[in-house]
Formats: structure tokens, C-alpha cells, sequence
């Protein structure tokens, strides 16, 4: 069956194997759209999430994915300590399952969402910081019963549709194909048929918000520490680190800046100017996720995790020689390599909590990768899931991210919550999906814009080590956030 309309058609999935479970709705999209145009299409739609390579790779950020108007949705106000987080989309795991279609990409449906860097406290006991204007979600996700998925590498994309929550084999399969009918008439429109987006009529005033001190690189933009104020922070942090509370913490200072664009406007600025293999975007109750970051949490195919840890960034040069020069200098840098190998260990030990003994190793160790205005020190760790363990149990084990707290975990996180003022929110969480065959893939949310209240936020940060340098630290959060200023200006 073909659908035409403009220069889009739609057609049945060609040259896949048979479909083990009949009640799945598989067309594929020709010519490939563009990601971008998408969005702009199904931006009327709820709870829009797009999983986005936008610096694709044969290795990293292959596959691409958007969906929207989940057919399950829960926002978690506050993370309670020793309640589980999961415990709903655990059932919801158990009930709806589906085996993996082979020649698709791999997220074919399931829960996608944020986890924020509070939801911590639901697993330790932890002090909060003093401001928390935002009151950001500890987490959000849904259950999303359909999805358009790219393949970079072989330029195919495909409509995927699961379904549920119809459990009934002819309900479903009407839902499922009834579903993608909804999708294909949107993507197809004609050009310009786009919902417009309005800023927020509502906002929080200056007055409302934690101290602010002015910051460089864009006009009105505003930080929760002054220079001097992050150089003491910094100060602090190494006198914890001799006094021999921690090896490292990871401090951040918080960009501010009034809304004066779409969040999807920005999206396409930061996509374009900011690409990663790790982008994405969430669209929640009145507030709006846009990631470029450049790092992937945790991963699960099959029994096999992996995560890579960022530690240590330099800034990108103008002239080739200049810029390998500084890529050799951060490979070799022994802060650098130190900082890394800490965060190695620290994650090695929490894939143990959940992997089998004896399968944890390292087969990237302080690799350089180069990304648009920065190049970053990334190690891979992988370990086989142990039996009877899942995707939740292996973002319990390691939420959050050993590369933004620091080591020991959880008592830097109680150092980072005794200096930085304000709540992280989304920073330093985690965008992710589950698919309903078990496999996951998430990102660290770095290089991340969060729109909520009438404010942009984006926040950046390092790990501070007993070598750091004060102004060597400050100067480098402000070179992780000058790939994000780009989209602003």
C-alpha cells in the first residue's frame, strides 16, 4: 500500500523478515524525512521526544527516533527515599512485551522519558540545596506505542506502531494500524501546514530567583555564582579532597536567560550549530528538554551494558596543528587521565551491583573524541547483565552518572549540595528509552537547554580534582557552554 502526498510517500516495510507478532503496524518512509521537519509537523502532538543523532557515526549515534502522544504518562513531583521510582513502569514492563523485530532499528516503542539528577534522593539520604525555583519533575516518562525510527547508516526510516494498550490481538492490531494512520497524515502534510508555537505568557521574575550575577557570552545572561564566587567554590571542593572526604567532585554553575525563542526553534539552532550523537528532546507539562550532549549514560542490548564517561575537555583550536596539538596534550594530561580513571572505577563498581562476576571490562580507556568546540577524554565500560536483572535495575544501580557527581558518589553529592545553590533538575540526569523487548539506551543530559517559566537554563560544569586550577575550571565550563551560547545568539 502507498501513500502520496507532496514529495513524501509512505509504504510497507520491504525486505523484512516475517513479523513474529502480527499485531505490529511496520511502514517504511521514502524518501527519508528530515528530523527537523518532523518535529516541526508533530509539534502540536503531546509529550514529543526525539532520541536525536545529529553528529551520527558508524559506532555512536547511528539510530534515530521520534514519538509522541504517549498512551501513559506520569510526572513524579519529588524523589521520596525508599520508594522506588520504577515501580510503576515495572509493571508496565511485565505487561506490555514484545519480541524485537530484526533489520529495525532497535527502539521499536516502549517508555521514554527524563530522570532528573534529584531522583538520587530516592535511593540515598541526601541534603537538597537551597533554592529550587524551578520545581522541575524528579521524573517523567511515558509509554510511547509508536515510533518513527532512522537508520543513518543505511538512510531508511520506518513507522513502527505496537498497538497498546490494547491487549486484545484484533483490538491492537486495529490501534496499531490506526495509530500509524494518524502519524502518516501529519508527516505528509503539505509544507507549512505546522502548528506555531507561543512563548510562555507566564514567568517567574527576576525577584523570584536565586541570587543572580551577570555572565559572559550573551546579553542578559545571568549565572547562580559569580566568577570569584565558583573560583571559592572550586577552593571548596579541593579542601574536601584533602581533607580526604572525596577524590573528586563534579561542581556546575547554572547559565539563566529570559525566553525569547520557541523551544523548537532553539532545538533546530542547537542541532545545527551544537551536533551530538546523544541529542534529544522532551516536551513535558510546561516545560521543554533540549540536549546536545555528547555523552551516553548506560546502554542494554541484549545482556550486554555499556557506558562511557566524559572526563576531561579541552577547547577546540582554529588551525590543524593547533588543534592536535591540543588533543595530544589532553591524551597525555595526568590530570586528565586522573580524573577519568577515578570515574572508570566508581562506574566499574556499580555495573558490578548489577552484572555478572567476572564480565565488567574496559576496552576504551582515555580515548580523545572531537566534537564542534570542544574535544573530551571518553572511557567505555561494559558488563553482562546478570540473570533476572533488567534496564531498571540497571539505571537504579547507576543513577546518576558517576562522570557528574564524583568519588566516593554519594558523599560528593552531598559536597556538591552543601556549595552549588540551586536545584540541578534535569542537569546531570539522564534523557532515556526502554523498548518493549528490554533494551535501552540513555544519555547524560550536559550541553542541555531547559525551558520552564519563561527561562532558559543551561548549566555546565567539570570535575574538580586535587590539581584543578580555579580559573582553569571556571574558564572550562564556559568552553562547554560556548557550543550552547551559539544557539542563543
Amino acid at each position: 500500500m502507498i501513500f502520496e502526498s507532496g514529495t513524501t510517500e509512505v509504504h510497507d516495510g520491504a525486505e523484512l523478515p516475517p513479523l513474529g507478532d502480527r499485531e505490529v503496524a511496520v511502514r517504511e518512509l521514502s524518501p527519508v524525512p528530515l528530523i527537523g521537519e518532523v518535529l516541526e509537523k508533530l509539534s502540536h502532538w503531546p509529550h514529543l521526544v526525539a532520541f536525536d543523532s545529529a553528529l551520527p557515526s558508524k559506532t555512536l549515534g547511528r539510530f534515530s527516533f521520534v514519538s509522541a502522544d504517549p498512551c501513559w504518562w506520569n510526572e513524579l513531583p519529588k524523589a521520596t527515599y525508599g520508594v522506588d521510582p520504577f515501580a510503576e513502569v515495572r509493571r508496565l514492563s511485565q505487561t506490555y512485551q514484545v519480541g524485537k523485530i530484526e533489520g529495525l532499528p532497535p527502539f521499536q516503542g516502549g517508555i521514554a522519558g527524563f530522570l532528573s539528577y534529584e531522583l538520587g534522593h530516592a535511593w540515598e539520604r541526601l541534603p537538597r540545596t537551597m533554592y529550587d525555583e524551578f520545581q522541575m519533575p524528579a521524573a517523567a516518562f511515558g509509554c510511547y506505542d509508536w515510533v518513527i525510527a532512522w537508520d543513518h547508516q543505511l538512510d531508511r526510516a520506518w513507522i513502527i506502531s505496537q498497538g497498546y494498550p490494547e491487549r486484545d490481538p484484533m483490538r491492537r492490531q486495529a490501534r496499531a494500524q490506526q495509530r500509524l494512520e494518524q502519524v502518516v497524515a501529519d508527516i505528509v502534510s503539505m509544507p507549512g501546514k505546522t502548528s506555531v508555537e507561543t512563548l510562555p505568557h507566564t514567568s517567574l521574575g527576576r525577584d523570584e530567583l536565586a541570587p543572580q550575577f551577570d555572565a559572559p557570552g550573551v546579553e542578559g545572561l545571568t549565572s547562580d555564582f559569580s566568577r570569584e564566587g565558583y573560583l571559592q567554590a572550586v577552593r571548596q571542593v579541593i579542601e574536601h579532597i584533602y581533607a580526604g572526604d572525596i577524590f573528586q567532585a563534579n561542581l556546575s554553575q547554572r547559565l539563566l536567560l529570559p525566553q525569547r525563542l520557541s523551544s523548537l526553534e532553539l532545538y533546530g539552532r542547537l542541532r545545527q550549530r551544537n551536533p551530538a550523537p546523544f541529542a534529544g528532546l522532551l516536551r513535558g507539562n510546561a516545560w521543554d528538554i533540549l540536549s546536545a550532549s555528547p555523552e551516553r549514560f548506560v546502554s542494554l542490548c541484549g545482556r550486554d551494558a555499556e557506558t562511557r564517561p566524559i572526563k576531561g575537555t579541552r577547547q577546540r583550536q582554529p588551525g590543524i596543528e593547533a588543534d592536535l596539538y591540543t588533543r595530544d596534550a589532553l591524551r597525555e594530561s595526568e590530570k586528565d587521565q586522573a580524573e577519568n580513571v577515578m570515574i572508570a572505577d566508581l562506574l566499574r563498581n556499580d555495573l558490578s551491583r548489577v552484572c555478572q562476576p567476572g564480565s565488567i571490562r574496559v576496552p576504551e580507556l582515555c580515548r580523545v573524541e572531537t566534537y564542534s568546540t570542544v574535544q573530551h577524554l571518553v572511557t567505555a565500560i561494559r558488563g553482562r547483565l546478570a540473570y533476572k536483572m533488567t534496564a531498571w535495575d540497571l539505571l537504579t544501580a547507576l543513577s546518576p552518572g558517576g562522570s557528574i557527581t564524583g568519588a566516593p558518589k554519594v558523599r560528593a553529592m552531598e559536597v556538591i549540595a552543601s556549595i552549588e545553590p540551586t536545584a540541578r533538575g534535569p542537569y546531570c540526569g539522564s534523557l532515556f528509552h526502554v523498548g518493549f523487548h528490554g533494551g535501552m539506551d540513555s544519555n547524560i543530559i550536559i550541553r542541555t537547554f531547559v525551558v520552564r517559566s519563561g527561562w532558559i537554563q543551561c548549566s555546565v560544569g567539570g570535575g574538580i580534582v586535587a590539581q584543578s586550577d580555579p580559573a582553569s575550571e571556571y574558564l572550562e565550563t564556559l568552553h562547554k557552554a560556548e557550543g550552547m551560547l551559539r544557539a542563543l545568539k
